[in-house]
């Protein structure tokens, strides 16, 4: 697996990204985009892990069938 490989290089980009963001925006902008960055993720995790729930969920939004 990925992790297992290559833990040392992900956690040393990820500190790097991490940086990089509080070098650029700061540290309440950088936090900022962590946390909506968190919230997509889960969302889109919960949301599109079945196709079911995004037809169901369009169909409440819109008309009924129209995106069939």
């Amino acid at each position: 697996m990925l992790k297992d490989k290559n833990s040392g290089k992900i956690g040393a980009g990820i500190a790097f990204v991490f940086a990089l963001f509080l070098v650029i925006f700061g540290f309440l902008k950088t936090l900022f985009i962590i946390i909506l960055t968190v919230i997509g993720y889960v969302v889109g995790a919960l949301l599109f892990s079945d196709k079911n729930k995004v037809k169901d969920w369009m169909d409440k939004i819109l008309p009924p069938g129209r995106f069939r």
